[in-house]
This record gives structure tokens, C-alpha cells and sequence, in this order.
């Protein structure tokens, strides 16, 4: 059994951030402490978990005073010290630069109660690596979240390489808490399960545009036909941002040491243009304006 859980800490209020902060809150029930460098970024997110819930609300999947209740859970600040008080989880969600990470680490390590759990909700950069900038290593492992958090059901858990078996089982539990079904990555490689097997898949669907072979809409229609999935390869790629991509592709050609990675040079060259997709109004698609839906 994992330690008991009742209050939880999200670093960073962003795409991911907010999102998970609203689950700990509205399935969880926990008390969610959302945490980001700025008034601007942190009122973004808590704008967003607004109209999120009002979504819920409007779809009849949660009442109007539940989702009232969930949003008053949801303590906005951008203050470290008073986000970690009293926290046993904390999730970290900043933004994928592992220099900014490992400095968030050592402030975090400093300032946490002792016997907390510190989660990294990264899709890439090692546990081990993170976990080497805290004090506690053992008390430290990976809870990754797929976008978006309020409605994707799985949480991958990474077993870095001193993290102990409390730990697991205190992000396990709380994952279920919030509704999660949960997978044990036992050993932090990167890419964990998920995007091991998904960005080489979305990298492929690049080089077939580059190549010339199909063009974005034919590849995107022939993967959801032929493979069922939800949404096409470039699209998802619009989706989850392409140059977040493109660095998990470097995560993976530095880490795993084999060129079968390497990033399009048509991803490299849209990241470069500023290309990123629906966060920037452009990428395989066009989107009506930078964050919104996609446009002909």
C-alpha cells in the first residue's frame, strides 16, 4: 500500500497542467494546489479548466454545483513554497527542458514535506536523471498523463532507478482515485510505452508527405480507416505540437543511440518555420487561429 493522498500540487498550469489539475480535483476529490511562473499562465489554466467544466456541465456528464465545487478545490498560485504546504503528491508538468526541470527539482526537493511523492508527468526525459536533483531519489517517479487528461484514461507509472515500491503504489492509487487505469513502465527508457511505439509511427507519416508518396489528408484518412484510429497521424501530430515531437525525437536518437529516430528533415524544417501546429495556427493543417479548430 502507497501512502494516503489528500492533497496534491500541479507544476505548471499548461496544456497538460490544467488538465491534470482538474482531474485530481473533479474525479479525485483531492484539494489541488495549480502552480505556474506567472498570474497570466496560472489564470490561463484556471480559464481553461472553467470552460472545461462548463463542457461537462453542458453535456450532462456533471452537474452545475459539482463542477462548482471541483473549480473551488483548485488553488491558483505562483508561489512554490505555498503550492508544496502540506502537499504528499506533487505532479510536475512544466514544460519539456531538462534544465528547466532539473532546477524545478532541486527548488522542489528543498521545499517539500518530508515523505511526499513527486511525479513527473514527462513523455521523455529520464526519471533517474530527474529524480538525481532531489534528495529523497526513491520518492520520485513518472505519472504520465495523455492529452487531454479529462478524457484520456490511461496514466503510464516510470520506475526509475532508485524509486521505491511505496511510490508506486502511491501514484497507483491516486491514479485510480482519479479515474485512471494505469501501466508499470519498470525500467526508464525513453518514450516510456506510449510514445516509444507512437513517434516513430508519427515520424513515418512525415516522411510519407515529404516523400511525396500521399498528401496529409490521404494519410490521415488511410490511418483511420486502416488502423482505426481516432485521428490521423498529422493531425495528432497538429494536435500534440510538432515540435514536441520533433524533441522527443531527439530524446530518443541521443539516449537509444540508433538513427532509425532521426526526425524527418520536413519536421525539422516546420519546427524551425515556427510551424508547431494548432498552438501556432499552422502546421499540416490550418486552424482558424493559434489553439482553435482546424479550418479547409
Amino acid at each position: 500500500m502507497g501512502n494516503s493522498v489528500n492533497k496534491v500540487a500541479v507544476l505548471g498550469a499548461g496544456l497538460m497542467g490544467h488538465g491534470i489539475a482538474q482531474v485530481a480535483s473533479q474525479v479525485g476529490g483531492y484539494d489541488v494546489a495549480l502552480l505556474d511562473v506567472n498570474k497570466e499562465l496560472v489564470d490561463r489554466g484556471m480559464k481553461m479548466i472553467d470552460g472545461s467544466l462548463a463542457k461537462f456541465v453542458e453535456k450532462g456528464k456533471l452537474a452545475k454545483d459539482e463542477a462548482q465545487a471541483a473549480a473551488a478545490r483548485i488553488h491558483p498560485t505562483t508561489d512554490l513554497g505555498e503550492a508544496l504546504e502540506g502537499r504528499e503528491l506533487v505532479i510536475e508538468a512544466a514544460t519539456e527542458d531538462p534544465a528547466l526541470k532539473l532546477d524545478l527539482y532541486r527548488r522542489v526537493s528543498g521545499l517539500v514535506d518530508e515523505g511526499a511523492v513527486v511525479a513527473s508527468n514527462t513523455s521523455s526525459i529520464s526519471i533517474t536523471l530527474l529524480a538525481s536533483a532531489t534528495r529523497h531519489p526513491e520518492r520520485v517517479c513518472g505519472m504520465h498523463f495523455f492529452n487531454p487528461p479529462q478524457l484520456m484514461p490511461l496514466v503510464e507509472i516510470v520506475k526509475g532507478k532508485k524509486t521505491d515500491d511505496e511510490t508506486l503504489s502511491t501514484v497507483k492509487e491516486a491514479s485510480a482515485k482519479m479515474g485512471k487505469e494505469t501501466v508499470l513502465c519498470k525500467k526508464d527508457s525513453p518514450g516510456f510505452i506510449v510514445n516509444r511505439i507512437l513517434v516513430p509511427a508519427l515520424n513515418e507519416a512525415v516522411f510519407l508527405v515529404q516523400e511525396g508518396v500521399a498528401d496529409p489528408e490521404d494519410v490521415d484518412k488511410a490511418v483511420k480507416l486502416g488502423l482505426n484510429w481516432p485521428m490521423g497521424p498529422l493531425q495528432l501530430l497538429d494536435y500534440v505540437g510538432l515540435d514536441t515531437t520533433f524533441n522527443i525525437t531527439q530524446v530518443f536518437m541521443s539516449e537509444l543511440q540508433d538513427s532509425k529516430y532521426r526526425p524527418s528533415p520536413l519536421l525539422r524544417e516546420m519546427v524551425r518555420a515556427g510551424m508547431m501546429g494548432r498552438k501556432s495556427g499552422k502546421g499540416f493543417y490550418e486552424w482558424a487561429s493559434a489553439g482553435s479548430t482546424k479550418t479547409k
